[in-house]
C-alpha cells in the first residue's frame, strides 16, 4: 500500500480541493464524494504541513468545516505559495539535477555526448542520450542552462546569470524582490527568488492582499504567452456538480483583468460560438490549453479596445458584438466647503464615466456603458448622497429603491426602531 506523501504530482488536483475545502470552508469531509475519503485525508494533511498555523476547525451539525484563516495584514509572506514547492519528482530528476550542475560547474561548453559519457565514467550513472537531453532541454527554458549550435552540433553550458550575484551588485535590488514577492500575479517568482538566496522579507506587509488568488498564477503564463501569440485557448471550469463533466470553451484571450473591489482576476476575450466577448473568473477555471493561433485577432483586438471603455467593471452585460449600450445618469449632493474629498473620489474612480458639476453642490455622474449594474454596485458607497438615478434600466432602478425602503424599514423606519 502506497504511503503517505507531501508531495504531488498533479497540481490541478490540488488547486481544486484547496478552493473547495479549505479556502470557501464551506464543505466537510462527508460532502467529499468524488474519490475515497482517505484522499480527502491526504489532502486535509498536506494542506495542514503548508499552512501550520492558518488552518481553522469550526464544527457544525453536518461535520467540521475546515478552513485556511490568514489576516494578511499581519504576515510577511504568503503560505499558499508552499504548495508550488511541493511537486513530486523521480530519482533521476533529483540526480540529473545536481550531476548536471555539478559537471558543468567549470563553465566549459560541452554537448551531450560528452555529458553522459561523464556522468558514466565520472560518476557511474548510466543515462540514455535521450533522458539527459529533455532534461538539458527542461533547464534550457528555464533559464538555468545555455545553448549554442555550432554547425549540427548543439552545446551546453551553465547560465552565467546568478541572482544571488545581481542582488550582492546593485543596491536596492532584495527590496525590490521582497515587495514584488507579494504583488500579484507574479509574487510565487519573487519569492522562489528569496528562497534561493536566502532572504526574508522584513519590509513589506499589505494590508489587502488578496493571497487566495495566488493558485491561479500557475494559469497566467499560459494566458500571457497566448495573447503574444495571437493564439486562442481551450478552457475546463471547475463543476459544482457531482456527476457533471465540464464542457470545454474556446476562446480568444484579450486580456487579464484584476478587480479593484475582491482581487479577482478575469481572462477577458471573444468567444467565437456566442460571437461576442466575454469574461471568465479565473479561480473557477480548472486549466488552459492552448489552440491554434487566430488569424483575425488583429480585427477582435481593434473591436476590443472599443468595447473594453464601455465597460465599468469586468461585464459586458448581454451585449452582442453589434448591440447598443446603456446610459446612465446619477446625480450626487455635495458640501463643495467640506467634502472636497468626495469630489476627488468621484474623479478618482469614474473610471470610463464623465462627471460634471451640474448645479449648486450637484454633480453628475454619465456612463455608455453595457452593464449599469456595475456602477450601481459603486454608486450605493454614496448612499446618502444620491439624489437622482436616470437611465440604466428599469430593473436596476427598482432594485436600487427597493434596496432603499429595505434599509429604511430595518434601521430608520417604524417597525424596527429598536435597531437603532
Amino acid at each position: 500500500m502506497a504511503g503517505f506523501s507531501e508531495l504531488i504530482k498533479n497540481f490541478d488536483k490540488t488547486r481544486e480541493y484547496v478552493r473547495d475545502f479549505f479556502i470557501y470552508g464551506c464543505k466537510v469531509r462527508s460532502d467529499f464524494d468524488k474519490k475515497s475519503v482517505r484522499t480527502y485525508d491526504d489532502e486535509k494533511r498536506r494542506v495542514e504541513s503548508w499552512m501550520q498555523d492558518y488552518m481553522r476547525y469550526d464544527d457544525s451539525i453536518k461535520g467540521r468545516h475546515v478552513s485556511i484563516s490568514v489576516d494578511s495584514g499581519h504576515i510577511s509572506e504568503n503560505p499558499l505559495y508552499n504548495a508550488y514547492y511541493s511537486k513530486s519528482f523521480t530519482d533521476n530528476d533529483i540526480k540529473l539535477h545536481f550531476l548536471l550542475i555539478d559537471i558543468l560547474q567549470d563553465g566549459k561548453i560541452r554537448t551531450l555526448r560528452e555529458l553522459t559519457d561523464t556522468l558514466n565514467n565520472e560518476y557511474e550513472q548510466l543515462f540514455d542520450d535521450q533522458t539527459v537531453r529533455n532534461k538539458l532541454k527542461e533547464y534550457a527554458e528555464e533559464g538555468i542552462i545555455v545553448v549554442q549550435k555550432r554547425g549540427k552540433t548543439m552545446y551546453y553550458s551553465l547560465s552565467p546569470t546568478r541572482i544571488d550575484e545581481y542582488i550582492q551588485k546593485y543596491n536596492g535590488l532584495s527590496d525590490a524582490v521582497k515587495f514584488f514577492s507579494e504583488a500579484p500575479d507574479f509574487g510565487v517568482i519573487g519569492n522562489s527568488i528569496m528562497k534561493a538566496v536566502g532572504i526574508r522579507n522584513d519590509l513589506f506587509h499589505i494590508k489587502h492582499n488578496y493571497m487566495i488568488h495566488s493558485l491561479e498564477d500557475i494559469l497566467v503564463p499560459e494566458i500571457l504567452k497566448a495573447i503574444d501569440d495571437k493564439c486562442s485557448i481551450i478552457i475546463k471550469k471547475f463543476t459544482w456538480k457531482k456527476d457533471e463533466e465540464p464542457a470545454e470553451e474556446i476562446i480568444i484571450p484579450m486580456q487579464i483583468l484584476v478587480s479593484v473591489q475582491t482581487g479577482r482576476r478575469y481572462i477577458a476575450g471573444y468567444v467565437p460560438k456566442t460571437r461576442r466577448f466575454s469574461t471568465y473568473r479565473l479561480d473557477r477555471i480548472k486549466f488552459i490549453k492552448r489552440n491554434i493561433v487566430c488569424t483575425d485577432y488583429d480585427r477582435l483586438r481593434e473591436r476590443y479596445e472599443v468595447n473594453i471603455h464601455r465597460c465599468f467593471g469586468v461585464s459586458f452585460g448581454d451585449r452582442r458584438e453589434s448591440g447598443n449600450v446603456n446610459a446612465i445618469k446619477i446625480t450626487f449632493t455635495v458640501d463643495e466647503k467640506k467634502e472636497l474629498y468626495v469630489i476627488e473620489r468621484l474623479e478618482r474612480e469614474k473610471r470610463c464615466a464623465v462627471v460634471e458639476k451640474t448645479g449648486d453642490g450637484l454633480y453628475t455622474l454619465t456612463a455608455d456603458v453595457f452593464d449599469p449594474n456595475e456602477i450601481m454596485h459603486w454608486a450605493k458607497t454614496f448612499i446618502g448622497r444620491i439624489v437622482s438615478i436616470d437611465g440604466g434600466t428599469e430593473k436596476i432602478r427598482l432594485r436600487f429603491y427597493n434596496d432603499i425602503r429595505r434599509m429604511y424599514r430595518m434601521y430608520g423606519g417604524e417597525d424596527d426602531e429598536h435597531i437603532q
